[in-house]
């Protein structure tokens, strides 16, 4: 397999520390961002002492002048960017009659333009080398909708439309985009929720149990992979069966 240079936005979290390891396992050159230097050292330092060396460069991905310096600084350190993992989001939690505009805006900014801010760097040179994976990780609830989560689903859907338009544009030049949708995953946030909640959640999924990061980064995987450049413009839901549709 041809080792590629690889952007995962968010990559300190539970679902991005999982994506970054199993694309430098298939032997990628992995960069990610971060916006708190301490905890970013300290994740840093955790991922040596397994034998992990990624590219740590600083930025906000709800900014485009940011995002822009943050490519630029992968590209300097690594090369062109040839496989990029929109990954990083947020939620705000509130039922909408009571959400504030900031709440709305934080959850937009930080999970749908960042799509924008951080692909529009990278998407001309991928087009200029005739070849690029784009992958979006979106959500079973920007699918199916949450109660107390407009904003999230509302970003979340926007990621697949972002997909499925970004995927007939550049079809013809080797770059495919893909959309992840992943259910409940057994996050350290998922964890943190009490049981009872846990459990209610458990309940719902066919296969009974809540998912894992490492199932997510398989599913990135799989759309980054050489063999999978006749797969474009597609959403892989990944969420142990509790939604299903075509």
């Amino acid at each position: 397999m041809t080792s590629r240079v690889a952007l995962v936005t968010g990559g300190t979290g539970g679902i991005g520390t999982a994506i970054c390891k199993r694309l430098a396992k298939a032997g990628h050159r992995v960069a990610t961002n971060y916006r708190n230097e301490e905890k970013a050292r300290a994740w840093e330092q955790a991922m040596r002492a397994e034998g992990f060396e990624f590219t740590l460069v600083p930025g906000d991905v709800s900014s485009p002048e940011d995002a822009e310096a943050m490519v630029r600084r992968v590209e300097e350190a690594l090369g062109p960017v040839e496989v990029l993992v929109n990954n990083a989001g947020i939620t705000r939690d509130s039922t909408f009659h009571k959400m504030t505009p900031q709440q709305w805006t934080d959850v937009i900014t930080t999970n749908l333009n960042a799509c924008y801010n951080v692909t529009r760097p990278v998407i001309e040179g991928m087009r200029e080398r005739k070849w690029g994976r784009i992958v979006q990780i979106s959500s079973i609830n920007g699918q199916k909708g949450q109660y107390g989560q407009a904003n999230y689903a509302a970003a979340k859907a926007g990621m697949h439309g972002f997909t499925i338009s970004l995927a007939q544009e550049n079809a013809k030049l080797g770059i495919t985009v893909n959309t992840v949708s992943p259910g409940y995953i057994g996050t350290d946030m998922v964890m943190a929720v009490p049981e009872a909640v846990r459990d209610k959640i458990v309940a719902q999924i066919p296969t009974g149990r809540l998912g894992t990061p490492e199932e997510i980064a398989y599913s990135v995987a799989f759309f980054v992979a050489d063999e999978a450049a006749w797969i474009t413009g597609a959403n892989l839901a990944a969420n142990g069966g509790q939604y299903m549709g075509w």
